[in-house]
């Protein structure tokens, strides 16, 4: 294990390439934002912001595989457990691609649900239709991408996961320009660059993880037979599913936070749907970006728990807290300097650029609201306290964010961003209290 300055070091040589990680992963939503926007017509603008929102709703609501890889790798990788890593990962694709098959033979039920919650302007209906139709038989490559790339994290394999990430998005970016702007697709277009580009990330990984396991010495590596074996047992799943089923409560609770807010702003009109869509592209590029600390926390915490050490474990804490209000800080400063610049950037319509410059205020809030949310969820998942985040989302969401909305609808979309500050802070306050229950317990305790 690594202490002091080599501590700084070592937490920094895993969150930087995941922070590069998670800052390209939006960046195919703000190209499909930023070329649409200037089109000259709302509509497909309009219906991506719906068409993604709906299918946030479906298919990352399974982004929790990503997480549970990463935790319980990690601290099989600190208990010096690597034939159980092998067999976590094995697990996980083998529920991803169930998962995501199941949502492609529900495709109809689901849409219409969830077409239902959205509720998108009718002008933009057909549109965002289409979008989702095509997107929708990406399930199965995101769910079992989530996998890898979360085994890769917990593994402390960041530059591998960016080497990833970084192709994948490279390629759906490249498509986005072929398909709208080359073909006149439009959001059509976006919808397919995006499917070709998960389903090129699921067989990269793929590649990228056989030839790591490659490198295993043979007695930490697991016989074919074996695995097999292993994976035809249910009661193999045990440890993951329970992970996964916290996870699957807390991400739900999110998605439907982001989704009821994209309904929300529908409801007001595609100026208002489409300035909301802007200021959440910029709120995604921060929480990515913050994410890679989270996702460095969570690996290298899960270690130090697996291994026993929790004088480290604190230490890394520390280090997490000092880079990512140091980051939070940065941003909500660019975003009070550069609200209009920024803004401009996404689109040229004047209606949507007033809108969104008229509750801009509130996104810069955000960062110095969250940042303790995002860096306290990673040391959670990495000590595996999942029971703790689900029922942490489930207060913020159901006693804070809804009851506020409903008091504020006056206010407009006012209130509707009020609401959500107010869920953010609530999640960082309340795992603040989990911390430092968890901490007179000791976090190396069994879970």
């Amino acid at each position: 294990m690594h202490v002091k300055g080599s501590a700084n070091r070592h937490f920094l040589s895993v969150a930087l390439p995941l922070i590069v990680a998670s800052l390209i992963s939006p960046l195919p939503g703000i190209v499909d934002t930023a070329i649409l926007g200037h089109l000259g017509a709302v509509g497909y603008l309009s219906a991506v912001a719906a068409g993604s929102a709906i299918i946030g709703l479906i298919i990352w609501s399974f982004s929790f595989l990503r997480m549970g890889a990463t935790a319980t790798t990690a601290r099989a990788l600190g208990n010096g457990d690597i034939p159980t890593c092998q067999l976590l990962l094995a697990q996980s694709l083998v529920l991803a691609l169930m998962l995501g098959t199941l949502i492609i033979l529900a495709r109809d039920l689901l849409l219409s649900a969830a077409f239902i919650l959205i509720e998108p302007p009718a002008a933009n209906l057909a549109l965002s239709e289409a979008y989702v139709t095509i997107r929708i038989y990406g399930a199965p490559a995101v769910l079992g991408t989530f996998c890898l790339t979360g085994w890769l994290i917990g593994m402390q394999k960041a530059r591998a996961a960016l080497l990833l990430l970084l192709l994948v998005n490279a390629l759906n970016v490249a498509l986005d320009f072929i398909f709208i702007l080359g073909l006149g697709l439009n959001s059509t277009g976006a919808a397919m660059a995006s499917l070709i580009a998960e389903g090129f990330g699921f067989f990269l990984g793929l590649f990228i993880v056989l030839r790591l396991t490659r490198g295993f010495p043979p007695s930490a590596t697991v016989a074919h037979s074996q695995l097999l074996k292993q994976l035809g047992r249910l009661k193999a799943y045990g440890a993951l599913v329970t992970v996964n089923r916290h996870l699957l409560v807390r991400t739900a609770c999110l998605i439907f936070i982001f989704t009821f807010f994209t309904a929300q702003g529908a409801r007001q009109g595609a100026d208002t749907l489409a300035a909301n869509a802007i200021l959440m592209q910029l709120f995604f590029l921060f929480s990515f970006g913050l994410d890679g600390f989270a996702q460095a926390t969570e690996a290298l915490t899960g270690q130090a728990v697996g291994a026993g050490k929790e004088r480290y474990f604190y230490q890394l804490c520390k280090l997490a807290a000092v880079w990512g209000f140091a980051l939070a800080a940065v941003t909500t400063g660019l975003y009070l300097l550069c609200d209009h610049v920024i803004v401009r950037l996404f689109t040229d319509l004047d209606t949507v650029t007033n809108v969104a410059l008229k509750h801009f205020a509130w996104l810069a809030a955000i960062p110095l609201a969250g940042v303790g949310a995002f860096l306290l969820d990673g040391i959670l998942l990495g000590a595996g306290k999942t029971r703790s985040m689900q029922n942490i989302m489930l207060v913020a969401a159901f006693m804070v964010f809804l009851p506020l909305w409903w008091f504020t609808r006056g206010m407009g979309n006012h209130g509707l961003w009020l609401a959500f500050v107010a869920f953010m802070t609530a999640r960082t306050l309340l795992m603040l209290l989990a911390f430092v229950f968890y901490s007179r317990q000791g976090w190396t305790r069994p879970i």
